[in-house]
Order: structure tokens, then C-alpha cells, then sequence
């Protein structure tokens, strides 16, 4: 009976490694042929983070990094499909398969690269401070005590928390508060609620622009300099090489700086 009881533990310790095993290589393999073969690549964006990747007065998914994947797509032969995700879940669902990149206004972070693989940098960013014109605040410093909001999981609360004097400890409560979207964030600003916001430059500047019945104003200092790329797998290496090949050609010929032109004209 021993004997027969240690044939099956022994039995179903053997199948347990190997399901581990094959499921280790399913997770590891490169998905750039598949992919090729269906003529599809799925990606995941935040649908309010303009004039990066939203949807429009039509319901129109557009922006900069959707003309910039589109161009991209037609010269790999395959089409963008566009899925809107919980931008707090963005490598969760990545790495599980529902989308095969992360594109979005998307800042490579030293926290991020140990969770996905980023194509080349394709747009240099910052992070602003945003206040009311009328506010008190004119500098860092003048955040102390203050109620400053962020979006969830975004690289404003990054490079909030990474500031080396440790300034998120000053804040009300010592915490950033966050929202869903960067939509929630000016309006929470407008309403009085929040006494500061930090949001991405390229996002933060087309929204004022696009919302001048609030007075903005933007501090001189901000939360420090970083680039966009694109997540992918760490297993996709073809598929980073050929977006790398193709981005860099894109740049080369001239018609990234007519998309860049199209969105960002002033």
C-alpha cells in the first residue's frame, strides 16, 4: 500500500513539474510569427490619455500613437486592432496575452523594464506641476500640506515617489491622490478638491489648450525629464526588432515629423 501510495505522490509530483514546465515555455515564446500570421496586433491603450491614444466627440480611437501604429502597420502588412484596458492592469494584461503592446504614452521606468521589453524611446516627456492661475503655489516647496492628484498607476505617481527629497512625505496625508483617468485629475483640480495635479506635458498641455474656459498655470519646476517607447512581452524580441526597424525608418523618411506636426503644431 506504501509502495502504491508513493507511485502515485511520485506520479503526480512528475505531471505537476512538467505542466510548470510547458507552462514556462508557452509564456516564454516569441509570438512574432503568430502574430504575422493572423495580421493583428492588439493594443492596449488608456481611451482619455489625449493627444496620445483616445476616443473622440465620434467615439473615434485617435491621437498621435494611433497615426504613428497605423503607419507602422501598413508597412509590416498587419492591421492595429485598438482595445482599451485598465490602465492600472496594463502589464497584467499584456503579459496574460490580451494585448500584445502597450502604447500609450507609455514612460520607460526602471520599474517597468523588470515587467515588459521597450522598443526604442520615440518621444521625449516631462512631468508637470498644474495649478489653478490664481493659486499660491509657485514652486516645489509650496506643495507642503497641499492635496496633489495623479492618475492611478501612472508615471506621474513614479516620478513623484522617485523624487529624492522625498517630497510625496509633505503632501496632506503624506499621499498623491489618484484617479482612474487624467480626465479625473484636471477636474478635480478645477473643482478646488485638489490644490496641485501632476500629469504627463504631452497630455497636460493639450488639454488646457483644448479647455481654456479654466485658468491653468504651469510651474517652472516639474518632476523630471523621460521618454515614451512601446511594452512588449520580454519574449518578443522579433516583434520589438521589426517595430524598431520600421519606427526608425519612419523617422528617417520624413513622416514622422508630419504626424508629430499634426498633433503637436505649437
Amino acid at each position: 500500500m506504501k509502495n502504491k501510495l508513493f507511485k502515485i505522490v511520485t506520479g503526480l509530483g512528475l505531471l505537476i513539474i512538467f505542466l510548470s514546465g510547458c507552462s514556462t515555455e508557452s509564456e516564454e515564446k516569441d509570438n512574432y510569427e503568430a502574430i504575422m500570421e493572423n495580421g493583428k496586433i492588439i493594443m492596449g491603450l488608456d481611451d482619455t490619455f489625449a493627444p496620445m491614444g483616445y476616443k473622440d466627440s465620434n467615439g473615434e480611437i485617435v491621437g498621435f500613437d494611433i497615426d504613428l501604429a497605423k503607419e507602422i502597420g501598413k508597412r509590416m502588412d498587419v492591421e492595429f486592432e485598438f482595445q482599451t484596458i485598465d490602465w492600472a492592469l496594463k502589464e497584467t494584461e499584456l503579459n496574460g496575452g490580451n494585448i500584445d503592446v502597450i502604447w500609450n504614452g507609455y514612460t520607460i521606468t526602471e520599474e517597468r523594464k523588470e515587467k515588459v521589453l521597450f522598443s526604442s524611446p520615440y518621444l521625449d516627456n516631462s512631468q508637470l506641476i498644474i495649478v489653478l492661475e490664481d493659486s499660491e503655489i509657485n514652486k516645489k516647496s509650496d506643495l507642503k500640506n497641499r492635496t496633489v492628484a495623479a492618475q492611478q498607476s501612472s508615471s506621474a505617481v513614479d516620478a513623484v515617489m522617485a523624487d529624492e527629497s522625498n517630497i510625496i512625505e509633505t503632501f496632506k496625508n503624506g499621499e498623491i491622490v489618484q484617479y482612474p483617468s487624467n480626465n479625473d485629475v484636471f477636474n478635480d483640480l478645477a473643482s478646488g478638491r485638489s490644490d496641485a495635479i501632476v500629469v504627463d506635458e504631452t497630455l497636460g498641455r493639450y488639454y488646457m489648450k483644448q479647455n481654456k474656459d479654466v485658468d491653468y498655470r504651469v510651474l517652472d519646476e516639474d518632476f523630471g525629464q523621460e521618454e515614451y517607447a512601446i511594452g512588449l512581452r520580454k519574449s518578443d524580441v522579433k516583434l520589438k526588432e521589426a517595430i524598431d526597424e520600421n519606427l526608425a525608418d519612419i523617422k528617417e523618411d520624413g513622416t514622422y515629423d508630419k504626424i508629430y506636426a499634426k498633433w503637436f503644431a505649437e
